[in-house]
């Protein structure tokens, strides 16, 4: 029998031995001793399933662990799927600002420091200021995502007391993240009300007691109701709860600044509209429509927000710098009227169809892909903001059947490349979605198709 294909696991080298191959790698012994252990451990597993070992692989598979294990990390790559606010490729692409700035902040910075007076500056004053002007609010502050500033607001304001809430709006969000979970665990009382698709500012009224600390209103992140259903806005929440001397936290999940119809999208209510209706309090995150860094976002009137800031757990939950220059840097966009420009997110939200097709065509004169076609399709926001639009586009469709693979190993291959690129599969075709593509990215895309292709 070839001594380099190994059967048993008693055939298996030693990780010592196995070491001694390894030697020339440069890593910290430690990891030379995990990497060396995971490959043995994969071929003991595979030796169990009655499969076969070769030597030769098994050193390279140590060393694809070493490779792994000290690459960057995490890495650039390239959004192919047409979900603009994608959660597992890390939501909204900066601005080109916002990235200068937190590169700039990465170094000795006046964070903390009033320049003028030399004296002791608050961490988030500039953003602030800056976000409360934007959205007409008495104040604001920020911590570190839209999940903390929602525990935050309940806990420095409704701890011991009770919660009302619509039955429709006790949802779920990414991550088992649950409002009922997050009222438990910030010492407030859940008092739901309504049913799942019909709630009436009655209800509301007819739960209000003296263990009432607030009324909360849930954006509906990732599904939407329609047909048989009753809402009540922020407007009637916020009459029903002026009379009994109570608050409105108003939960925007996505939070927006711009108006989505001028984005030819279905209206997604502002932050703005929150605050002019007269909520106590508004939370949204920062890296979703705003197109900023991830942050939790909070606004609204002064006696509240000063509440959350004095409150222990607004330490625990604070930004970095590097963030809250990068969420200032996006903020600025908004101020300077040069949004929908300037920030990645919107601008690929506004792009038009019919320039969608004509870099998708482009594409596919260049590649000569057998089996590709332009063919229309949907893009979507994602994030949990507008989860029924549909937003019209066009794609590279490859059918890599003509290639002798499936789908998803095509997905694999182009996931897998140098620059990684991330498409969707549907109908056993890959697509491939110019709205998310940005424009420097386009000679990366092109040249990890061809190897993709090639391999």
């Amino acid at each position: 029998m070839d001594p380099e294909v190994l059967t048993e696991p008693r055939s298996l080298p030693s990780v010592s031995e196995l070491l001694e191959e390894l030697g020339e790698e440069r890593a910290p012994h430690d990891l030379l001793v995990a990497s060396v252990r995971r490959a043995l451990s994969e071929a003991r597993a595979r030796l169990a399933e009655g499969g076969v070992v070769h030597r030769a692989e098994l050193v390279e598979s140590a060393r694809r662990e070493l490779a792994a294990a000290l690459a960057p990390w995490p890495r650039r790559a390239i959004n192919a799927t047409g979900v603009v606010l994608h959660t597992n490729l890390g939501r909204a692409p900066l601005s080109e600002d916002a990235v200068r700035a937190m590169r700039e902040a990465t170094s000795y910075c006046d964070l903390e420091l009033d320049l003028e007076s030399g004296e002791r500056g608050q961490r988030d004053s500039h953003v602030s200021e800056l976000l409360a002007r934007l959205v007409g609010a008495e104040a604001a502050t920020v911590v570190n995502n839209n999940a903390g500033a929602l525990v935050l607001a309940l806990s420095a304001l409704a701890r011991g007391r009770e919660v009302i809430v619509s039955r429709g709006q006790a949802v779920e969000i990414g991550g088992r993240f649950r409002i009922p979970e997050v009222l438990e665990q910030s010492g407030a009382v859940l008092r739901d009300v309504g049913t799942t698709n019909r709630t009436y500012a009655s209800d509301y009224e007819a739960a209000c007691n003296e263990r009432t600390a607030l009324l909360l209103r849930v954006h509906h992140s990732n599904f939407h109701l329609e047909g048989f259903v009753a809402d009540v806005g922020v407007e009637e929440l916020v009459e029903v709860a002026r009379p009994h001397g109570l608050r409105v936290l108003n939960d925007l999940g996505s939070g927006c600044l711009v108006d989505t119809a001028s984005l030819g999208l279905p209206h997604e209510p502002t932050v703005q509209e929150s605050v002019a209706a007269g909520a106590d309090l508004t939370v949204f995150s920062g890296d979703k429509l705003l197109g900023g860094p991830q942050a939790g976002l909070i606004v609204g009137r002064e006696d509240a927000v000063r509440a959350l800031r004095r409150h222990p757990l607004a330490r625990a939950l604070r930004c970095d710098k590097v963030t809250l220059a990068g969420l200032h840097a996006t903020l600025l966009h908004y101020l300077e009227g040069e949004a929908t420009e300037k920030i990645p997110a919107l601008r690929m939200l506004a792009r038009r169809p019919e320039e969608l097709e004509a870099e998708a065509r482009s594409w596919l004169e260049r590649l000569h892909l057998p089996g590709a076609s332009v063919e229309r399709a949907s893009s979507a926001v994602g994030g949990g903001a507008l989860p029924q639009a549909r937003i019209p586009t066009w794609c590279l469709v490859l059918d890599p059947s003509r290639l002798g693979w499936s789908a998803d190993e095509l997905a694999r291959r182009l996931r897998t490349g140098k620059v990684p690129i991330v498409s969707r599969v549907e109908g056993d075709r890959v697509w491939l979605d110019p709205r998310t593509i940005q424009p420097e990215e386009e000679a990366d895309l092109l040249a990890g198709l061809r190897t993709a292709i090639q391999q």
